[in-house]
């Protein structure tokens, strides 16, 4: 028995919608991208999105970029995963020109 087993008749359709729109929207969008860029979420609360979006790349065999504010702490499986970490505040200048030479870096 699986935990979908348990899931009542609109907890499943919730989950068949959810587990549609990954297919149709996020797998298909990533398939095209030559990377993907994910912002590491604050330690506060567990990001699902992030989750998922970062397992689809990682069986997708997609390049990351992760980008993280200065100090944060990255969780050590996500290090070894990505190719590029960059610790910088998105809102200032220097910030963006850092992830700026981060992606064409990526690209190549």
């Amino acid at each position: 028995m699986s935990w979908e087993d348990e899931l009542d008749a609109g907890e499943r359709r919730e989950w068949d919608r959810f587990v549609a729109y990954q297919r149709e929207h996020t797998v298909k969008a990533m398939e095209g991208s030559a990377f993907v860029m994910s912002l590491i979420p604050s330690e506060e609360a567990f990001d699902i999105k992030f989750a998922v979006e970062t397992g689809m790349a990682i069986m997708l065999d997609k390049p990351i970029l992760a980008i993280a504010a200065p100090g944060a702490k990255i969780p050590p499986k996500m290090l070894l995963v990505a190719d590029i970490v960059l610790y910088v505040d998105i809102d200032t200048e220097d910030g963006r020109r850092q992830v700026e030479e981060a992606i064409k870096e990526m690209k190549g």
